[in-house]
């Protein structure tokens, strides 16, 4: 059995259709005024503790890959343990840090698009911990 490689060490590679698009956002977006215009109202470290907001930028940037690639909280999740171009896209060193869970995202989601979330609420019978949110980016 051969020795494997150290992420980032590989020898040969190619820059896939996901790792150019998300490159072409990088550029194209103006993260910086996007969270400026938020970050007047983005939840800071609290006095009573608790656990401490992802930064800002990296929230636009997870929400952006949701809308972008259609995934929903759990997929995101997996998809930024499973994808290197996501993980470099939000910054994220897995030598460092995990990947913030899928519970993260929709409180700030259901925060800033409150009209955008709506808890379905099908049938009596399901279980309360299976329910599932449910997003929608358009206008009422």
């Amino acid at each position: 059995m051969k020795q494997q490689t150290l992420a980032g060490f590989e020898k040969y590679g190619k820059t896939t259709r996901r790792a150019q698009f998300l490159a072409d956002m990088e550029r194209i977006i103006p993260w910086a005024e996007l969270a400026a215009v938020i970050e007047p109202v983005y939840p800071k470290v609290s006095e009573q503790g608790g656990r401490p907001p992802i930064a800002l930028e990296r929230m636009l940037r997870i929400y952006f890959l949701q809308l972008w690639f259609n995934l929903s909280d759990p997929a995101m999740e997996e998809a930024l343990y499973d994808s290197v171009a996501m993980r470099g896209f939000v910054s994220i060193d897995l030598g460092r840090e995990g990947a913030p869970d899928e519970t993260t995202t929709l409180p700030w989601l259901m925060l800033y698009f409150p009209r955008a979330v709506t808890r379905s609420e099908d049938r009596s019978s399901v279980r309360p911990e299976s329910r599932r949110y449910h997003c929608s980016m358009t206008k009422e």
